[in-house]
């Protein structure tokens, strides 16, 4: 820990006699951590199977305490930055430690979109492509075949802040192309006189044929859930990113690897699952029996987009996400039986007391899928909306990992195969 001191020492006695002392390190919030690096010496090794218990790194990005329902970046509550500032003050707040001022923000914003623009050798890559391919699997190749076209050595504090920049600027790209391609519809030019939000609506939803009026309700949306999106701490994708950092590996590779991790159902495809399982119920009058079927014990059945792994109060973004999902069905008047749906097993999972005792509240993937389905954002680019928005927290671990320049991250495993044999 190359920041860290030792505030404190404790002791592991094990039963053959010998005792070890360890160093405890203490952070600006949260829990203290026991330094185990001197184990080894003893030819030992601690076992902490998924890592739910084990500090990877020292970081001074996002700290979360999941029993208080608190989010912060760089200090910041996450509410604050999401209903009173938009995603760029946040992304520079992340990438820079502290708030833009005007004049940073106005200049962030040039550099931003002077890099919306993709190579339209990309062009060619996309055609590559079957149209059915999961646009998350098109989004893994393009970003990193970014590196192919950006070949900076990225030693220089010139060359990190370039890269934070392009990455930054053209994740909204390569995602409405992701999507224009896969409906066979041209891809749309940024326009740089609209917001990041507004800029990726238009991508998405213009066309060459006729204007394209950004809906400011629907952008300030998507501005949040951005934001909402943009960092939560040591995740499984973050934590991928880092450990392909560690290597030395070009950081458009190291955001892929986050984007492959956050495929995952349990991670980024969160959102997704919830509106296949809104699907899957159909109407309100079936809710009763799926509500059943998840107070089963016996029933493999769960109710997708309630609760948290790490939040065991109200996600505070999803308190910004449910103000923000009445405000868009409202300005639309979309009344589905998906979205009744919805709303059902809200008003239920807030009053009925087998949630809340259970603390099952209505989580950010809840909301976030119910708006970007009544925006009209098909359900297999729910994840790829996650990782654009994810993209200047992975980019912020980067650099505070290239900046410290920590060694290679190589966890160890406890054994459990054949012991030493031969062939006969």
């Amino acid at each position: 820990m190359p920041n860290l001191h030792p505030t404190l020492t404790a002791e592991l006695h094990l039963s053959d006699g010998r005792k070890i002392a360890l160093p405890v390190y203490q952070g600006t919030l949260g829990y203290n951590a026991i330094g185990v690096e001197t184990l080894q010496k003893q030819g030992l090794f601690t076992y902490d199977q998924g890592l739910t218990s084990t500090a990877l790194c020292e970081s001074s990005i996002t700290y979360i305490d999941g029993d208080q329902g608190i989010l912060l970046h760089r200090g910041y509550p996450i509410d604050e930055l999401a209903f009173n500032k938009t995603y760029l003050d946040t992304a520079y707040l992340l990438l820079e430690g502290e708030m833009p001022t005007e004049e940073q923000l106005t200049e962030f914003k040039k550099e931003i979109c002077a890099h919306y623009m993709v190579n339209d050798q990309f062009t060619r890559l996309f055609q590559g492509f079957r149209r059915d391919s999961h646009p998350m699997a098109v989004m893994c190749a393009a970003s990193s075949a970014l590196a192919a076209f950006y070949n900076d050595d990225f030693q220089s504090d010139k060359d990190t802040d370039r890269t934070a920049i392009r990455l930054l600027a053209k994740m909204p790209t390569l995602a409405a192309m992701c999507y224009k391609y896969s409906i066979g519809r041209p891809f749309m030019y940024p326009q740089y006189h609209l917001s990041y939000a507004g800029n990726f609506l238009y991508m998405m939803f213009a066309t060459p044929c006729e204007p394209y009026v950004v809906n400011p309700v629907l952008e300030r949306a998507m501005d949040r859930i951005f934001t909402l999106h943009a960092d939560h701490e040591q995740n499984a994708s973050t934590s991928s990113v880092r450990s392909v950092a560690s290597s030395g590996s070009n950081p458009f590779a190291c955001i892929a690897a986050g984007i492959a991790s956050l495929w995952g159902a349990s991670h980024g495809g969160a959102n997704e699952a919830c509106v296949r399982m809104l699907e899957e119920i159909g109407t309100v009058d079936r809710i009763p029996e799926f509500i059943a079927k998840a107070k089963d014990k016996n029933d493999p059945f769960r109710l997708m987009g309630f609760g948290h792994r790490v939040y065991k109060n109200y996600d505070p973004r999803a308190k910004v996400m449910r103000e923000t999902c009445h405000e868009v069905l409202q300005e639309l008047g979309i009344n589905t039986p998906l979205l009744e749906v919805a709303m059902e097993l809200e008003r239920i999972a807030l009053s009925d007391p087998y949630f809340i005792e259970r603390k099952l509240y209505p989580n950010v993937d809840f909301y976030s899928g119910i708006i970007l389905k009544a925006i009209g954002i098909p359900v297999s680019m729910f994840t790829v909306i996650f990782a654009l928005g994810r993209t200047v927290g992975w980019i912020a671990n980067w650099k505070e990992m290239n900046e410290e320049h920590l060694k290679i991250v190589r966890p160890r495993q406890i054994y459990t195969g054949h012991q030493e044999r031969h062939l006969k």
